[in-house]
């Protein structure tokens, strides 16, 4: 270890690994022992790498077993910690790995995301610099058929080149982006019933404490989602969460709430517009789907509208918000 560097942890949440397969876990924890081996190489200490899962203390057992299987490199450059939330959401374990991570800087990266080479160190230089508290790094979706396409170009990353302005715009990638463990462990994730809310709100935090956000560009890479059911539920969760985000940051006011959904809407829709018929060529989407992709994208923010507008209007109640059974494995 070089006398000075910052020691560092890795928090890996596994609720994004119920919707995927283990070989695809494994291409990302690959990646992610890959990073870890550069850093290592450059005289950073061995870290521990937290695995936060919803399960019990003796499920960690079984995944080791997987870890090892589909990623044995992960153990040999880095510790492996197994801490169990049963029945936590997908914030709720990243607050829990926080707990057992012992690290100056906290990182966190998903059980659904793949590191491209250069991501681990290019997070981790800029707290030479004692005033950065956070480090955000770029997250796109990946894409091999016409829906994965689709939701690349209308979903909330950006896509993967020519697209920074969109990427500075977005909150804080939850699974792409590191903390001072100080700050972090007295400033975690908001306990809400919203779904992608807490990001948001931690960013805003930030903000208001007077904090930068330093974006730079440790890239990383998101499965795309599957399925016309995921579709359909994420669309009206992605509009109810919409709302709450309003909630917390401009008004409870049910009249400017019902308005919000009506302009998000126009809004929504004029940015898939946008987007698809600027961004089809980069994802080699075909002409000939472009109008199709435009389709499906336009239904997608018509359902988040009506989430957003059924719950503004108080036609439908504020429950926690989880992956409902019929959505199933992608």
């Amino acid at each position: 270890m070089v006398e000075g560097q910052p020691t560092y942890s890795l928090v890996v949440e596994m609720d994004n690994a119920k919707s995927i397969d283990w070989d695809e876990i494994g291409v990302g924890l690959t990646a992610l022992a890959r990073e870890i081996a550069v850093v290592s190489s450059a005289g950073l200490a061995r870290p521990q790498v937290v695995i936060s899962h919803g399960g019990r203390d003796e499920d960690a057992a079984s995944l080791r077993s997987s870890i090892t299987i589909e990623a044995p490199q992960l153990e040999r450059v880095a510790d492996l910690i197994f801490t169990a939330c049963p029945g936590g959401r997908y914030y709720d374990l990243k607050n829990n790995g926080i707990l057992s991570t012992n690290g100056d800087i906290v990182i966190f990266i998903d059980s659904d995301t793949v590191a491209e080479s250069g991501w681990l160190p290019t997070l981790l230089d800029p707290f030479q610099d004692p005033e950065i508290i956070c480090v955000n790094g770029y997250t796109y979706l990946s894409y091999d058929d016409f829906f994965s396409r689709t939701f690349a170009l209308l979903w909330f990353f950006p896509m993967p080149e020519a697209d920074a302005r969109f990427a500075n715009k977005r909150a804080i990638n939850a699974n792409n982006s590191a903390f001072r463990r100080d700050w972090i462990v007295s400033h975690p994730f908001a306990k809400h019933n919203g779904f992608k809310v807490s990001c948001t709100l931690l960013t805003h935090e930030l903000r208001r404490a007077g904090h930068k956000i330093l974006n730079v560009n440790a890239r990383v890479y998101h499965y795309s989602p599957r399925g016309w059911r995921f579709f359909f539920w994420r669309a009206l969760v992605t509009g109810r969460d919409a709302d709450r985000k309003f909630v917390e940051l401009k008004s409870p006011s049910r009249t400017q709430r019902i308005v919000k959904s009506f302009s998000r809407w126009f809004t929504m829709s004029w940015r898939t517009m946008r987007r698809v018929t600027g961004h089809a060529r980069q994802t080699g989407m075909p002409l000939w789907q472009i109008p199709f992709s435009l389709i499906v994208g336009l239904a997608f923010y018509s359902l988040a509208f009506w989430g957003q507008l059924s719950f503004a209007a108080g036609l439908i109640g504020d429950e926690i918000e989880v992956v409902p059974d019929y959505v199933g494995h992608s």
